[in-house]
């Protein structure tokens, strides 16, 4: 595993990222506009990771997936399978609660055109790779996208040509969580279809079903 540090509010690392922040709040001076932090089950034992936050998303908002069109699918799917307490993420008050799972992202700053780029995306990964050292015994890992598959892979200490992102798949990596991988619910792969509301909660029930949290939804089969 790469060299782990808590989660950091106030990180500057990437100095890409942190100026193009400080642009952000001058031009939206009521957005959050700083590293987003994990949302959901300290206990977790689901953890859902991303792969950035959004611009008028979670960057707006302080909460992943919450405010942009990815985080509708996503937060609908969670509480069919009684993972969430509500259907709809709008803000970080609006009360909603996760059960038995918890969401972060590959990237914690928003990145320009929603892009991050290697240098970025692997500074950033100590802080990934602190969450997953923290996930209880018998915890999964569910990567929403490749970027956010290649990060869990590097952030566990393993070569990336070993483990090949593949919708659907489920990679048993040694010594760590098994590691699911979904197609990222973002709107271009939704409304091209290459990622239905069916195929996605297929993947997040076996992800689900696989850590013991959750409820297999009417239709979707335990693996």
């Amino acid at each position: 595993m790469t060299d782990d540090v808590e989660f950091n509010p106030g990180c500057r690392l990437c100095p890409r990222l942190a100026a193009y922040l400080d642009d952000v709040r001058v031009r939206n001076p009521d957005y959050f506009a700083r590293p987003v932090p994990a949302f959901g089950d300290p206990e977790a034992r689901l953890l859902i990771v991303g792969l950035a936050p959004g611009y008028h998303g979670a960057n707006r908002t302080g909460r992943p997936f919450t405010g942009d069109y990815a985080g509708i699918l996503l937060y609908q799917t969670l509480h069919r399978l009684e993972l969430a307490s509500a259907s709809v993420s709008e803000s970080p008050n609006d009360g909603l609660r996760l059960k038995g799972c918890r969401i972060t992202n590959a990237v914690k700053c928003l990145p320009p055109a929603n892009k991050p780029v290697g240098q970025e995306i692997r500074t950033c990964n100590r802080y990934l790779a602190a969450e997953l050292l923290a996930l209880p015994k018998n915890a999964v890992v569910l990567a929403l996208g490749k970027i956010a598959h290649d990060a869990v892979v590097r952030a566990l200490g393993f070569r990336l040509s070993a483990w090949r992102f593949g919708h659907g798949e489920i990679h048993e990596l040694p010594d760590g969580p098994p590691l699911v991988d979904s197609y990222h619910c973002s709107r271009y792969n939704t409304q091209t279809r290459r990622l239905t509301a069916a195929m996605f909660e297929t993947v997040v029930a076996r992800a689900a079903a696989m850590a013991g949290v959750g409820s297999v939804s009417p239709g979707i089969s335990e693996p």
